[in-house]
Order: C-alpha cells, then sequence, then structure tokens
C-alpha cells in the first residue's frame, strides 16, 4: 500500500475521533502568543520568560489579545530517577511552576515545549515513552500549551505518535492547547483535526522575504505559497499552522514585515510572536498590535483566506470571508517596483455592479464607497489590507 494512501486511509480514522479530540473549548480562533524560538534559539531562561510576559503586557500585546507565552527548546536538561523531566537549574532556578504561576499572575497563559521523538531537536530528552508523565507534569505546573516537535522519531508513525499525546493531554485533567509540529511531512492537514488545535503546514520559517535554506527553512513567500489549496482543513478549534512570525528579527524591511504580518491574518494563522519583546521598535510595536488586522485573522467564522490571483509580474490577491458577510482583501505586490492592483468584485463572488464600502486596515480609514473594483498603488513587497462590506 503506498503511503499516500495510508495518509488518506489515517485521515478517515482520526476524523471519526475529532469530536471527542477537540472538545476541549480551546484555540476556537488561533491562538495568539509569543515563542522564544526565532529570536533566542537555545539561549531561553527564566529571566528572559519573564521580561517577554512582562513587555507583552507593557507593549499593549496582551490588549491586543495575545496571551501564550511559551518556552521552546532546551529548557529541559534530563530525567531523574523516577522518569520525571527535569528542568535546566541554571536557567530555571524557580522551577517551570513558579515561573506559570508569574506568567498567570499577569493574566496570560504558559506553554512548553517537547518532542514526539527520543530526543528534541536540540538534542535535550524527547517524550518519547514518557508521553503521559509529561503530560501530568505539565499539568501540575500549570502549562496551558504544548508545542510538540518531531526531531529524533526514526521509524515512528506520526498520526499514531501525535495521537499518543493528544491522549495523554486528555487524561491530564488540564485543558492544554496542542500544537502539532511535524513540519507537513506527512500532510497532517488531512488527519491533524483529530489530533490536535493546529499543525505546521511546512519547514521552519527564516526571516528573509523568499528563499530556500540550505538545509532548511524557507522565506515568507515560500511558506504562503505552500498554504495554497489546504485551506479547506482550517477552521475553529483546528488550524493550519504556517510557523511562528518573525516580525521584528531584523532581517526584512518594516514593510516586508508588514505584508508577513498582513499574510498570517489572512491565512487565519495562529500569531505567535517570535521578536524580542522587550526590545522593539515603535514600528515593530504598531504591526503586531493592529487590531483591524488581527480582528482578521481572529474572525468568528474561522475560514482561512484563499489565494484568488497570482500573477507572473508578482501581484497576488487573497480573499478571506469574514462574519457579517463582510470580506477581508489583500493586495500582495511581490515584485522588486510599485505596481497599482485592482481586484474585481467577481474575485469575491459579488456582483460585477455591486456598491460596496471600503475600509483600509493599515490605513485605519474608511475609504469612498466603490462600484465594482477596488484599486491603490502598493509599494514592492508591500501590501494594502482592506474589508469590503456590500
Amino acid at each position: 500500500m503506498n503511503r499516500t494512501l495510508l495518509l488518506v486511509l489515517a485521515s478517515f480514522v482520526f476524523a471519526g475521533n475529532i469530536a471527542q479530540a477537540l472538545d476541549n473549548g480551546l484555540a476556537k480562533t488561533p491562538p495568539m502568543g509569543w515563542n522564544s524560538w526565532n529570536r533566542f534559539g537555545c539561549n531561553v531562561s527564566e529571566d528572559l520568560v519573564r521580561k517577554a510576559a512582562d513587555a507583552m503586557v507593557q507593549t499593549g500585546m496582551k490588549d491586543a489579545g495575545y496571551q501564550y507565552i511559551v518556552i521552546d527548546d532546551c529548557w529541559q536538561v534530563s530525567r531523574d530517577g523516577d522518569g520525571n523531566i527535569v528542568p535546566d537549574p541554571a536557567r530555571f532556578r524557580s522551577g517551570i511552576k513558579a515561573l506559570a504561576d508569574y506568567v498567570h499572575s499577569l493574566g496570560l497563559k504558559m506553554g512548553i515545549y517537547s518532542d514526539a521523538g527520543s530526543n528534541t531537536c536540540g538534542g535535550r530528552p524527547g517524550s518519547r515513552g514518557h508521553e503521559f508523565q509529561d503530560a501530568r507534569q505539565y499539568a501540575r505546573w500549570g502549562i496551558d500549551y504544548l508545542k510538540f516537535d518531531w526531531c529524533n522519531t526514526s521509524t515512528q508513525d506520526a498520526p499514531a505518535s501525535y495521537a499518543t499525546m493528544r491522549d495523554a493531554l486528555a487524561d491530564s485533567g488540564r485543558p492544554i492547547v496542542f500544537s502539532i509540529c511535524e513540519w507537513g511531512n506527512s500532510r497532517p492537514w488531512l488527519w491533524g483535526a483529530g489530533v490536535g488545535n493546529l499543525w505546521r503546514t511546512t519547514t521552519d520559517i527564516l526571516d528573509r522575504w523568499e528563499g530556500k535554506g540550505e538545509k532548511y527553512g524557507a522565506g515568507v513567500m515560500d511558506i504562503a505559497d505552500m498554504q495554497v489549496g489546504i485551506e479547506q482543513y482550517a477552521g475553529p478549534g483546528h488550524w493550519n499552522d504556517p510557523d511562528m512570525l518573525e516580525v521584528g528579527n531584523g532581517h526584512m524591511t518594516d514593510t516586508e514585515y508588514r505584508s508577513h504580518f498582513s499574510l498570517w491574518a489572512m491565512l487565519a494563522a495562529p500569531l505567535m510572536a517570535g521578536n524580542d519583546l522587550d526590545h522593539m521598535t515603535p514600528e515593530i510595536r504598531d504591526i503586531l498590535t493592529n487590531k483591524e488586522v488581527i480582528a482578521v485573522d481572529q474572525d468568528s467564522l474561522g475560514v482561512e483566506g484563499r489565494r484568488v490571483r497570482h500573477t507572473s509580474d508578482g501581484q497576488d490577491v487573497w480573499v478571506k470571508p469574514l462574519s457579517g458577510g463582510r470580506q477581508a482583501v489583500l493586495l500582495l505586490n511581490r515584485s522588486a517596483r510599485d505596481q497599482s492592483m485592482t481586484v474585481k468584485w467577481s474575485e469575491l463572488g459579488l456582483a460585477p455592479g455591486q456598491n460596496a464600502a471600503v475600509r483600509d486596515l493599515w490605513t485605519h480609514k474608511d475609504l469612498d464607497a466603490t462600484t465594482g473594483e477596488f484599486s491603490a498603488m502598493v509599494p514592492s513587497h508591500g501590501v494594502a489590507m482592506i474589508i469590503v462590506r456590500p
């Protein structure tokens, strides 16, 4: 039996468990928060996490909807004689529970990282064979979110391995958002809805506009292209995850970061900031806290946007249905020159002569009502993002 058929069969097997697996009241809109990896890698500590939590409150990110503070890889060093996972005592001197208590005291939620294999990507102890033990430990610590990676998994089956941790989390007695980080290798959009609240659809994101990495990873445009055609698998409680945000990490322009953030909102993607929250410019803060763009991502209808046009001269048009009969539209200029771009109402499923109100989400202005189409001059690597209301 070939691998494609196996994956399709797996999707049907797990589909029967969707109600049981996801009936936890979690991630009804895409999760929003911060993760340590993109900016700090293995250089993670209790002090860093506390500063990130403080900054999430002080910068207005909490007020904009961000909730989760997630420690990624390298917080763990070993297992004790009973097999319990042990945090690095030098870097997390107060322990994970005390850190989670501090995060909770700010009105935020705490996330942590592990791996389905024997070791994590950073070479620390993974959860294979310890899934139920680790889940119970996370619950005792007050963890609200688990990112579960896929390094050092050898011949393991992805749907089965992730289902084991799903069951462990359900058995832990604490509601914990389950983030599948399998990099899209086994097409998790086919089976992930019965297992986790979100699933990575791609390789790791890189802090660049476009282009593949030497060993792994891809730029923002490459990651966006990988989302085309899988939008139907996302919805409340189960989301496609094109990886964490690179906004503010320094290797793209503010214009490109604005495009990156806008695209992720159109994709109904989890908005997990990955920058240094304690040292960001006002421009980056304004991008990450744009409540009108965030509202597109968090819209209660829970529909992922789709690309309706992709041209050889670098013009992309994305459309996302919203509650109340509205539609979000993103005009994305991928080219190296400024371009005039137009979206026709027929691309939105509206009548060509339909009159519609238009709201610009980056200038925060209501524009003149228009009939049949909308046009804007879009800068190189930039966007125009609007809401259309018939």
